[in-house]
Formats: structure tokens, C-alpha cells, sequence
């Protein structure tokens, strides 16, 4: 018989009669708590958890570092070249193109390269670029189509596209350092104007000049692409690619973005005046330098670029950038162009007219005066007004971060004055220059020029070295 007789029925549950039935009820109970228990946890591990979570608690904003910056892989370079005179201007491009850099020479034809010197890649422009009709300049129809043929080349993860000309000399450094303050995922077109004013007003104030170079971002570039040959149809009127290009983005609604370190520089003769004073932006780009005086004495135009190209690649940000200041004790104003030049004037000269570049150059079109779309001074006839000009010719890097450039005096091209005080300057043959590699987010920040100070004589004679210091200006100091 079973044991289940022995436990009676209550009125709300078995009552167990004898002791040992209460042992038996136990084990009953137990093995049922475990079943219940064992179903339960089976039955919330098949579905998944719910949560009460506010509705946009997981919409992370995406942060600046979760973005990788933009760097000169992310460039593709298009440049305008032909076939008749690529090895040539091919000196200019190699000054700057390195392994890291991307892009194309776009030709008219293909060129024979006799040796390896010049390992910057080339492509032969689409032949179709032909069927379109001009009124003055064919190559004008096959430069601006290279932004179709960029375009097509189809290079990954690209987010700008840099037009320039075989002659053109970038200074990459800087160019990643201003395309990095755009969103490359907005419709950009970035570049300079002419600086002769006669310049912008037959061609327009609203285009970038292609021989300094601009910048298209992605998007953008790829509604250009789309519309370009229709654009080539409807402007074929004008002269130059760069022309038709910035009309095809005037219909696209997209504005230019100026940025003053992309030079053209359609001007002629001595370029000295303005690259003295250059305006606060870095110094990205240089252009018709062939038809220009070069820059350093006794040096022709390449081997002035490869002068410049040293301190350049020690502190791209601070190339060409001017800090003036004025040793009282000897009434002189002090005017540098860093790894470039010095400037020192015997009597009082104020920022703003140390910051105004001499006119040492005429327009591009006209071989005129002017007018220029900066403020010029004028040279004086009267030599002892003129300046003392020293040119960089050694920069090197120092310890912690630091830099030394020299410079020495240059030759009698401004005159020669035989005034006393004129003679001291003059007694100077070197000026050391020290300073601090700019910080790398200092184009990120409010412009601001530094400061410098002259800190004492030096070498084997006080009178013919001077030592100078270029630093951060002071809370309340005055240039």
C-alpha cells in the first residue's frame, strides 16, 4: 500500500499522522520549490532583458577623436601639366611631392622620362576633353576637364581635391594644417584671389586662381564632376580653366572660401616686398616663380626654393611668418621674415607700417604701379630711408623643440648710404635667430603675431653679430 494513505486530509493541506510522514512531506515540498525554481530561471534566459531606458540615452554624439584628422593621405593632388614642358616644371614639383603624397600630373600626351629623378606618377588626360568648343584657349578645355578625370581615377577614402599647375610649389605641411579646420563632408571651395587688382576684375574676385592652387572637398567634387562638361559647353567663352571651374560652382550655390597663405602671385620683377611681409596665415602655396626675380641672392629660382625648403621643413607653421620689434637703446626697427629675411630700418617704424610690404614688384598684367589687393609702401629713392636686408643662409634645429636660423648681409641692390648711423648697421654682418617650433594648434587659435627681442652680441665681435629671441608677447606688450 502506499505511503500517501498515511498523511489525511486537512482543510487546507495533507496532515501527516506520524513522525515520519513529516519527513516525506519535506522531500515532497523540496523537490517541487527546485522544479519551479529550475522552470523560472529556463524561461528568463530565452528572452531578453528589458530595461527602462529614456529614449535617446544611447545616441552618442560622435566626438572630435573618434574622427581620424584629416592628413595629407586624405589629399589627392591634381595637377595641370603638358607634355612639352613637364621636365622642367617637373624641378617644382619634386621639391614637394613625397612618397606619402597622393594624386596625378595630368598631361596632354605621354612624356619619356630619361632617368628617375622624377618618380611624381602621371596620367594622359581623357582624349574627349577634345570635342568641346573654345574661343581662345584649348588647354584651357583640358585642365578644367582634369576635375573630371581626377574625379574618375576613383583613389579611396580621398576628402579633398587640390588643383595646382606644374609650376605651382606647395607647402604640404600647411595645406593639411588649413584644410583641417574644414568639414570635409560640406560642399568647400577654398583658395586666393589674384593680387593684381587688374587680375580680378577681367577674370573675378570670386574665383580661386588655379596657378596658386584650391581646394575642392568630396562632395563637392562629385556634383562638379557630374556637371563639368555641361559647363564646359556653356562657358566656353572664357579663357582660362580656372575660370570655367569656379562658374561651374557658382551654379552648384557654392561660395569661395578665401584663405591668404594660397599665392598667386601675379606680379612682376622683385617679389622681396611682399614675401618680407607676409601676411598672418601660413604660407601654403607659391606660383609663377619663373617670371619672377629669385628670391635669395646669387642663387637662381630652384636653388631659392631649396634655401627656403630647409627651415621650412624644421617649422612648416612658422615659414615666412613676420615678427617685428625695436631695440630702443640703438632707435632701430627689426622687421623678420623667418627663414627668409631680416629687415632693419635706423629710425621708428610702427607695426602696421612694418606689416605693410614694400612695393618692390609691379602688376602682372600691365607692368604697372599698381593697384595691388594689399596695401604697399613705397620704396624711397633715398637709399638711407631703406632698409638693411639680411637673407637666411642656415637654420637648424636645437634641443627641446627649439630652432636657430642665421642670416646674413645681403648685397647693395636697395643702395648704399653713408650715413653714421646707416655705417653701424651695417657693421653687422650676422643676426642668429632663436625661437620655439610654433605649437601645432596655433593656426587653430586667434591669430596673434609674437614678439622678438634682441638679446645681446655675440661671436668674435659684438658689433658684427646680433643675437635675437622670438617668443610669445607679454600680456600687455606692444609691437
Amino acid at each position: 500500500m502506499s505511503k500517501i494513505h498515511h498523511l489525511k486530509l486537512s482543510s487546507c493541506f495533507f496532515r501527516p499522522e506520524r513522525p515520519r510522514d513529516y519527513l516525506v512531506l519535506f522531500i515532497y515540498i523540496s523537490i517541487l520549490t527546485c522544479l519551479i525554481v529550475s522552470i523560472s530561471l529556463v524561461l528568463r534566459t530565452s528572452s531578453p532583458p528589458s530595461y527602462d531606458v529614456p529614449e535617446n540615452s544611447l545616441d552618442f554624439p560622435v566626438t572630435a577623436s573618434a574622427v581620424v584628422q584629416t592628413n595629407i593621405s586624405h589629399i589627392q593632388f591634381c595637377i595641370a601639366g603638358a607634355n612639352e614642358t613637364w621636365l622642367d616644371r617637373s624641378q617644382y614639383t619634386s621639391l614637394w611631392w613625397r612618397n606619402s603624397t597622393r594624386g596625378f600630373v595630368w598631361l596632354d600626351k605621354p612624356v619619356k622620362i630619361p632617368d628617375n629623378r622624377f618618380l611624381i606618377p602621371t596620367r594622359v588626360s581623357d582624349p574627349s576633353w577634345t570635342r568641346f568648343n573654345f574661343s581662345s584657349s584649348r588647354d584651357g578645355v583640358r585642365i578644367a576637364r582634369i576635375i573630371w578625370d581626377s574625379y574618375q581615377a576613383n583613389l579611396p577614402n580621398v576628402r579633398w581635391f587640390v588643383m595646382g599647375d606644374d609650376d605651382t610649389v606647395f607647402f604640404t605641411d600647411n595645406l593639411v594644417k588649413i584644410l583641417s579646420k574644414y568639414d570635409h563632408e560640406q560642399m568647400w571651395y577654398i583658395g586666393g584671389n589674384s593680387e593684381s587688382v587688374e587680375q580680378d576684375e577681367v577674370h573675378t574676385y570670386d574665383m580661386a586662381f588655379g596657378g596658386g592652387g584650391f581646394a575642392i572637398s568630396r562632395p563637392l567634387m562629385t556634383r562638379l564632376a557630374a556637371a563639368i562638361d555641361g559647363c564646359l559647353d556653356r562657358y566656353f567663352y572664357f579663357y582660362g580653366s580656372d575660370q570655367r571651374i569656379a562658374a561651374c560652382i557658382s551654379e552648384l550655390g557654392v561660395p569661395l572660401t578665401q584663405e591668404r597663405g594660397f599665392h598667386q602671385l601675379d606680379i612682376r620683377e622683385d617679389p622681396y616686398g611682399f614675401l618680407a611681409a607676409h601676411p598672418l596665415a601660413p604660407l601654403v602655396s607659391l606660383h609663377h616663380l619663373d617670371y619672377l626675380d629669385p628670391m635669395f641672392p646669387n642663387q637662381n629660382t630652384i636653388e631659392s626654393l631649396q634655401t627656403l625648403m630647409k627651415p621650412y621643413t624644421l617649422d612648416p607653421n612658422r615659414i615666412l611668418q613676420q615678427i617685428n620689434c625695436h631695440d630702443r637703446k640703438r632707435q632701430w626697427s627689426i622687421s623678420i621674415s623667418w627663414g627668409y629675411s631680416i629687415q632693419i630700418y635706423t629710425y621708428f617704424l610702427s607695426a602696421t607700417e612694418l606689416a605693410t610690404p614694400l612695393q618692390t614688384f609691379k602688376t602682372w598684367r600691365s607692368w604697372s604701379n599698381g593697384s595691388f589687393t594689399f596695401n604697399t609702401r613705397p620704396l624711397s629713392p633715398d637709399p638711407c630711408e631703406r632698409p638693411v636686408v639680411y637673407f637666411m643662409d642656415g637654420a637648424e634645429a636645437l634641443r627641446e623643440g627649439m630652432t636657430k636660423t642665421w642670416y646674413s648681409l645681403g648685397d647693395k641692390k636697395y643702395g648704399h648710404c653713408e650715413k653714421s648711423e646707416h655705417s653701424k648697421v651695417t657693421e653687422v654682418k650676422r643676426i642668429l635667430v632663436t625661437s620655439m617650433k610654433i605649437d601645432p594648434e596655433y593656426w587653430k587659435r586667434a591669430p596673434q603675431r609674437q614678439c622678438c627681442e634682441v638679446v645681446k652680441g655675440g661671436g668674435r665681435s659684438k658689433k658684427e653679430e646680433l643675437s635675437i629671441k622670438i617668443r610669445k608677447c607679454g600680456y600687455s606688450e606692444k609691437i
